[in-house]
């Protein structure tokens, strides 16, 4: 897993995801929610460079506005480096430089990726020789999504999403995802799940303790259907984030009209995730929703999860 410690640079790649089912329970004690849900890890990356240094420090470009991240200790892949050297005994320090197509803020999980790729390319490039599972139990540490994206493929994750089974998926499914050109904050959008179910107390059914993931979105998975898929997707963060950004049902209804089977808001939002039938629609879709000036990116899944690669 590990390559040689002199090793100039190491570089690793991990993939965004789309949560195909999402279910949140009712809100603990400690603010937080547990949830039940089907990951899919898609195919737009992260790439990590991770360079010798003395100090900590991170660089970004990519095919997304990077102006706004931050590049202190507040960046989680920063705290990925810093958390594994503590763990390891590693004394160095590491730059990072990360090019990003996942949307930023975008409920795709590429903060995650990111911290998920460092993880393998620091491991590599120190040679400290972290195990797989290792890497798991750490990348937990750092956020809920993050263990996910360091093992990809499709898998459901319980708790706060970091407690991962695998679950068996056949063929490749295609998405067209609509891009937002801003960002959802996460915490905003549980908080107003939270708003949301407080004023429709006596509309909706109470929110489960314990969620779980529906059965059928399993066996759609395992059948490689992707029109038993969408008839299966949900996402209890989705009328949050169309209460807090009316426009994202325009793009859904946009979506559905131009040949998608069904979309959906991809986890916290914005990012819309249309869902279509073969590769050729996916491309069809691309051009309908490019023509009505929405950023449009094309993807498939599964894939791996975070990998090294030559560089």
């Amino acid at each position: 897993m590990t390559i040689a410690a002199t090793s100039p640079v190491a570089h690793a790649r991990a993939p965004g995801k789309i949560n195909v089912f999402l279910k949140v329970g009712a809100r603990l004690d400690d603010g937080y929610h547990e949830i039940a849900t089907a990951y899919q890890a898609v195919s737009l990356y992260e790439d990590v460079r991770a360079h010798p240094a003395d100090d900590f420090s991170v660089s970004f470009g990519g095919s997304v506005d990077t102006s706004g991240l931050e590049t202190d200790g507040s960046n989680l892949a920063i705290k990925a480096a810093r958390l594994l050297a503590r763990k390891t005994g590693f004394r160095g320090g590491v730059h990072l430089e990360i090019d990003k197509s996942v949307p930023i803020a975008g409920g795709m999980g590429g903060g995650s990726a990111d911290a998920a790729a460092t993880l393998l390319a620091c491991d590599a490039l120190w040679g400290t020789e972290a195990t797989r599972e290792e890497l798991v139990i750490l990348a937990a540490k750092l956020g809920a999504d993050v263990p996910f994206a360091l093992t990809g493929g499709t898998a459901i994750g319980t708790g706060r999403g970091d407690q991962l089974s695998p679950a068996l998926a056949q063929g490749s499914f295609h998405w067209v995802l609509a891009i937002a050109e801003f960002g959802m904050s996460t915490p905003a959008v549980y908080a107003e799940l939270d708003r949301h179910r407080e004023r429709h107390v006596h509309d909706i059914s109470p929110s489960p303790g314990v969620p779980t993931v529906d059965a059928r979105v399993l066996q759609a998975l395992r059948a490689g259907d992707a029109r038993m898929l969408a008839e299966s997707l949900h996402n209890d963060l989705q009328a949050p984030a169309l209460h807090l950004a009316p426009g994202l049902g325009q793009i859904l209804e946009l979506g559905e009209e131009n040949g998608a089977i069904t979309g959906l808001v991809s986890g916290s939002g914005p990012t819309v995730a249309f869902l279509t039938s073969d590769a050729d629609s996916a491309l069809e879709l691309q051009v309908a929703l490019s023509a009505s000036r929405l950023t449009a990116v094309r993807a498939h899944g599964p894939v791996h999860g975070a990998r090294l690669l030559p560089d």
